[in-house]
């Protein structure tokens, strides 16, 4: 069983079991990836607890119960729970609808929305440190507004001390999360349907 078997409830031998075997090298490579962006055997400058604390901001963003309190209980695992309570109240200060934000002129700019901001108290921005802060407002952007994408959005994140490396492993973190999250919901709607 891989992650994303776990946190669909997939048992081995199932019905979804086999509907997910019928696709071993997705299910090879997403657990693959799993293993790289959350625990590598080399973290860099982005460390293990970092990871785990932008993926439980992800799943609590997305509102997504099973991979809350997997990520959670990683956070506490790796981070602590001094860490773990600053990441659930940003989820908690920041939590918003989504995707919003500008198209670039022309015919879907008439979807455009305002996007929701991101901001922390005093509180818990000092309990997270201005490297994690920075990591969870480009989160907060990819999340709930990948229509703003610009070059300028990367200025904090080096300001806080994010290398290039740093912040694409932090890009690609949220979008597999992004991933099997969906991944989860749908293999979910699947077991629940005769």
């Amino acid at each position: 069983m891989d992650v994303i078997d776990t946190l669909a409830g997939i048992a081995p031998g199932s019905r979804m079991d086999a509907v997910r075997d019928g696709r071993k090298v997705a299910r090879t490579h997403a657990q693959k990836s799993y293993d790289v962006l959350l625990t590598p055997a080399a973290p860099g400058d982005f460390s293990i607890a970092e990871r785990f604390a932008v993926a439980a901001y992800v799943a609590g963003l997305h509102r997504a119960a099973p991979t809350v309190a997997h990520y959670a209980a990683g956070l506490r695992e790796h981070g602590g729970e001094v860490l773990a309570g600053a990441v659930a109240a940003a989820v908690a200060q920041t939590v918003a609808e989504g995707p919003k934000g500008a198209y670039p002129p022309g015919p879907l700019s008439v979807e455009d929305t305002p996007a929701p901001p991101f901001a922390l108290s005093p509180e818990v921005a000092a309990a997270l440190g201005p490297k994690l802060v920075a990591a969870l407002a480009h989160t907060h952007y990819l999340v709930f507004h990948p229509r703003d994408a610009a070059a300028s959005r990367f200025v904090p994140l080096k300001e806080a001390g994010w290398t290039e490396d740093g912040i694409v492993s932090l890009s690609q973190l949220v979008s597999f999360l992004a991933f099997q999250i969906r991944v989860i919901a749908g293999l979910s709607v699947l077991a629940a349907t005769p």
